[in-house]
């Protein structure tokens, strides 16, 4: 997986400008307590749990040469802070490729990465950091 430093800058209220290399997006939360200019910080997650899963199944289909016509992921957060992704596939695909198939949206790298805690390390930047770290 190739790794891109992302950036965020405080804008207004809670409103944040997010940098993928040459990516924007806004990161927010709803009204009344942002200004709903962008989906929040959880729903980007959940966002990219679902891309990577539809991007993992789509590109086993295609391997494999296998009629899958479309991949729908649906992703909330349950009870008790639970991720729930449904995966939906049209194709008139055998079962065993069916079930290879929703075995291989459980491995896509943000899958894995969710399903197995990983430890996150806060390190202090010093303030002249954050320019350098657009590079």
């Amino acid at each position: 997986m190739i790794t891109r430093i992302v950036t965020v800058a405080e804008g207004a209220r809670l409103t944040r400008s997010v940098s993928i290399g040459t990516h924007h997006l806004t990161a927010d939360e709803p009204e009344p307590v942002g200004a709903d200019e962008g989906p929040t910080p959880g729903e980007l997650l959940l966002a990219a749990l679902g891309s990577c899963t539809s991007m993992a199944v789509r590109a086993l289909a295609d391997r494999h040469d296998w009629p899958l016509e479309r991949i729908d992921v649906a992703v909330r957060f349950g009870k008790q802070g639970d991720i729930v992704k449904n995966v939906g596939l049209t194709g008139d695909l055998e079962p065993a490729q069916r079930e290879q198939l929703l075995a291989a949206a459980g491995r896509c790298p943000v899958h894995r990465l969710l399903a197995r805690e990983a430890k996150i390390v806060t390190v202090p930047a010093l303030l002249a950091e954050p320019e350098a770290s657009h590079v």
